[in-house]
C-alpha cells in the first residue's frame, strides 16, 4: 500500500572533512580520519539508495558509528570522555523545521543526529516496501522488524544519549525529547497496523482484533498529544494524519467490537457500537481531506484512495445492516443512547520496540592512536568550524511512484 503511512524528510547535513592539520601527528590518526570520512560519506548515499537494504544499513552505519566512538570515549571504557569529543563542529537541519541547520561541536551531537536519520531510514525503507505490488508475508515481516528496530533506535537516542548533550536541544527540533518520543511511538503504532492487517487476514476472533484496533488508536492519540505543544506551523500536517489513522482504528476497533456483541446476543449494544464505527469512520475521511490540504514537511500520503481504507467503509455499512435486520425480525433490543465504552486489552500482538545499542568502539582506536593527536597544536583559528554562510544542501530523496493498488491488507 504505497504512501499509507506519512513520512517526514531525512536531516540534511554539512560535509564534514576530519582534517585537523598540525593535530594529527601519525599515520594511525590519519587513517582514522580517513576512514571516518569516507564512512560518514558511504552512510550518507546510502540514506537515498533505493537498493539499500537493512543488512547494507547496518553494516555501514555500524562501521561509522564504531569509529566515531573513539571521539566519544574512553578506550578504557571508563565514565571518562575523549580527549576528542569537542574538537569537531557539526550541522545538521530538522525533519521539521525545514533547511535552517543546528550545530554544535560535539561528537554526541553527531552520533545522535546520524542515528536518528538511520532510524528515519528504517521508517522509509518499510514504508517502501509496504507499497510493493502483491507483498509477500516475508515482506510484511520485514516491514514490521524494520518499523520496530527505527522505534529501538529512536529509544535508544531518547534514554541514553539526549541526556549527554551540553547544550540541550531547542523547542521542537528534532532532539527536543517530545518529538523522539512522537516517532517511537508513531513506529509502535505501524507496526501494529501490520499485526492488525494480518489478524483480518486469518480471520482471527473479532474481540482480538477490537482490541489491537483500539490498542492503535492509543498508540496514535498519544502521539499526536505528544506534539500538541509544538508550533503548528511546522506539527500541522504531521498532527492530522496521527489523528487520522486514530479516528480510523477507532473505527475499526467500534467495527469488531459490534461483531463480538452481536455474537453474544446484545443486539441493541452492537447497533450502537457500528453507529459509533460510522462516525468515527466519517471523521477519518474528513480528516484525509484536511490532512491533504494542510502544508507542512513531507510528501502528502492519500490514506482515504486506499483500498484497505475504503474496505472498512464497506465492513462498518453491512455490518450495521445486519446487525439492524436481526434486531428487526429476532432481538427487538433497544438500541443505548451512549455508546460501548471501549475498556478493551490486547493480550498478544502488541509491538515492543527492538533494543538497540550502538557498536562497540573500533579495534583500529589504539592507545597509540590516540596519542597520535597532539590537541596542543591545533591553530588558533580553528578551522573545524564551519563558516556561518555554508549551506546545508538538502537531501534529494527518490520519488516513489505509487503502484497499483491490490487491496491486500499489508498496510
Amino acid at each position: 500500500m504505497t504512501h499509507w503511512f506519512h513520512r517526514n524528510p531525512l536531516k540534511a547535513t554539512a560535509p564534514v572533512s576530519f582534517n585537523y592539520y598540525g593535530v594529527v601527528t601519525g599515520p594511525s590518526a590519519s587513517k582514522i580520519c580517513n576512514d571516518l570520512r569516507s564512512s560518514r560519506a558511504r552512510l550518507l548515499e546510502l540514506f537515498t539508495d533505493l537498493s539499500c537494504n537493512p543488512e547494507m544499513m547496518k553494516n555501514a552505519a555500524d562501521t561509522y558509528f564504531s569509529l566515531l566512538q573513539g571521539f566519544i570515549n574512553s578506550l578504557d571504557e571508563s565514565t571518562q570522555e575523549s580527549k576528542l569529543r569537542y574538537i569537531q563542529n557539526f550541522k545538521w537541519t530538522d525533519t521539521l523545521q525545514g533547511q535552517v541547520p543546528s550545530a554544535q561541536q560535539d561528537a554526541v551531537f553527531e552520533l545522535i543526529s546520524m542515528g536518528f536519520n538511520v532510524a528515519l531510514w528504517y521508517t522509509k525503507y518499510a514504508s517502501r516496501l509496504a507499497g510493493k505490488e502483491n507483498i509477500t508475508e516475508d515482506e510484511a515481516k520485514e516491514v514490521y522488524r524494520s518499523l520496530k528496530i527505527a522505534a529501538g533506535i529512536f529509544k535508544h537516542l531518547k534514554e541514553s544519549h539526549l541526556p549527554k548533550l551540553i547544550t540541550p536541544a531547542e523547542k521542537g527540533r528534532d532532539l527536543d525529547s517530545r518529538l523522539v518520543e512522537a516517532y517511537i511511538i508513531q513506529c509502535q503504532a505501524e507496526a501494529q497496523e501490520v499485526t492488525i492487517a494480518r489478524a483480518i487476514e486469518l480471520k482471527h476472533a473479532p474481540g482480538l482484533i477490537a482490541a489491537l484496533a483500539y490498542e492503535t488508536a492509543n498508540f496514535y492519540q498519544k502521539a499526536d498529544h505528544t506534539l500538541s505543544s509544538l508550533e503548528p506551523a511546522y506539527s500541522a500536517k504531521w498532527r492530522k494524519y496521527l489523528h487520522l489513522k486514530m479516528c480510523f482504528y477507532t473505527a475499526y476497533a467500534y467495527c469488531y467490537h459490534g461483531q463480538t456483541l452481536l455474537a453474544s446476543d446484545k443486539c441493541g449494544e452492537a447497533i450502537r457500537s457500528l453507529q459509533e464505527a460510522e462516525k468515527f469512520y466519517a471523521n477519518a475521511e474528513a480528516l484525509c481531506k484536511e490532512y491533504g490540504e494542510t502544508k507542512g514537511p513531507g510528501p502528502t500520503v492519500k490514506p482515504s484512495g486506499h483500498l484497505f481504507f475504503r474496505k472498512l467503509g464497506n465492513l462498518v455499512k453491512t455490518t450495521l445492516e445486519k446487525c439492524q435486520r436481526e434486531n428487526g425480525f429476532i432481538y427487538f433490543q433497544k438500541i443505548p443512547t451512549e455508546a460501548p465504552q471501549l475498556e478493551l486489552k490486547a493480550n498478544y500482538g502488541l509491538v515492543e520496540p527492538v533494543p538497540f545499542e550502538f557498536p562497540p568502539i573500533s579495534t583500529h582506536w589504539t592507545p597509540e592512536t590516540l596519542a597520535a593527536f597532539d590537541l596542543t597544536k591545533r591553530p588558533k583559528d580553528d578551522s573545524t568550524k564551519p563558516k556561518p554562510e555554508e549551506e546545508v544542501k538538502p537531501v534529494k530523496e527518490p520519488d516513489i511512484k505509487p503502484q497499483k493498488d491490490t487491496g491486500c491488507y499489508i498496510s
